[in-house]
């Protein structure tokens, strides 16, 4: 890293890089210098705009478009849809995931000619148990083992994801039994997961709350739930504990640093307003303990908000 670091500033010169273009050119530069078959680059904001889209790549998924980054972005799903298009190429393989697309979006992908599939009128799912199997256009049904990862919404994005694997079978093969094998190998830490009675999720806007609360309905329907809650104060904090309040029994607001972290304080005025009452503390570890001492044995605990507040945590026993 350090190496590829050095090259990027020697060749600079006058041109002012922010750290995610520093990153993202020397992730790139050490791809190269491996020679990789294949590199997945995760689109950090937006997309048009983004620093990975340098990269004209022969394959783009768009996962799902909510509300986020809206200072940056625009206010709505239509102006968010448009900057999130910008990373399909005209003549190659695109794939949204998202049920709902947003017109802009549509609207993009058939002035530049790219091959946009979107579900459910190219791909779908339907789920069977413990299997689920996934449609395509002139395509196989494969028979698939749900993902490792907990939630309804693994599923939709597993689907996009075998549509993109699916697409580019002629230049990268891989069998059924090799999706197989990775669906139940998937591992993310801090997307719903499960320590004993302990959940941790950096999800941050509003739509990682409406899936926070769909898995908490789906997977652990009546347990009370106890809230340790810090957030950034540019996310829309009412709103989310809006979609997470009928399952919440009681709130834990932990300040954040600056100069982008909410003091509890702030958090708890924001909460309230989107129905969770509950107490502050310093440190997400302080409110951690709160809640770990107040929760019953089969009462479940969820920490989330933001990266900072899960981050802080990871270390700690359930």
């Amino acid at each position: 890293m350090i190496a590829a670091f050095e090259q990027i500033e020697a060749q600079r010169g006058d041109i002012s890089l922010s750290y995610f273009e520093y990153g993202t050119l020397a992730a790139l530069l050490l791809f190269r210098e491996a020679r990789v078959d294949l590199q997945v680059l995760e689109v950090g904001l937006g997309g048009r705009l983004d620093a990975t889209n340098i990269v004209d790549a022969e394959a783009a998924l768009i996962t799902s478009i909510g509300l986020d980054h809206q200072a940056f972005l625009g206010d709505t799903r239509d102006l968010i849809g448009f900057e999130k298009a910008g990373v399909m190429r005209g003549g190659c393989i695109a794939v949204c995931a998202d049920p709902r697309p947003p017109a802009s979006l549509l609207a993009y992908a058939q002035v530049i000619g790219a091959g946009l599939w979107c579900t459910p009128r190219d791909f779908g799912y339907e789920e069977s148990g413990a299997l689920w199997s996934w449609r395509g256009r002139d395509q196989p049904i494969l028979s698939l083992p749900r993902p490792a990862l907990a939630g309804p919404a693994q599923l939709r994005n597993a689907a996009g994801v075998v549509a993109i694997v699916q697409r580019l079978q002629p230049q990268l093969p891989a069998d059924t039994d090799a999706i197989a094998r990775a669906l139940l190998a998937l591992s993310l830490p801090g997307r719903f997961e499960r320590r004993g009675r302990l959940i941790l999720d950096v999800g941050h806007n509003a739509e990682a709350a409406d899936t926070i609360a769909e898995n908490l309905r789906i997977l652990a329907p009546g347990r009370r739930v106890h809230l340790v809650l810090g957030m950034l104060d540019d996310k829309p904090v009412t709103e989310y504990c809006r979609r997470l309040a009928p399952q919440v029994a009681a709130g834990y607001f932990s300040s954040l640093p600056p100069p982008r972290g909410l003091s509890a304080e702030a958090l708890k005025t924001l909460a309230a307003a989107g129905g969770i009452a509950g107490t502050c503390y310093d440190t997400p570890r302080q409110a951690l303990a709160a809640a770990q001492a107040r929760a019953g044995a089969d009462e479940l605990i969820i920490a989330c908000g933001s990266f900072l507040t899960v981050a802080a945590i990871m270390d700690i026993p359930a």
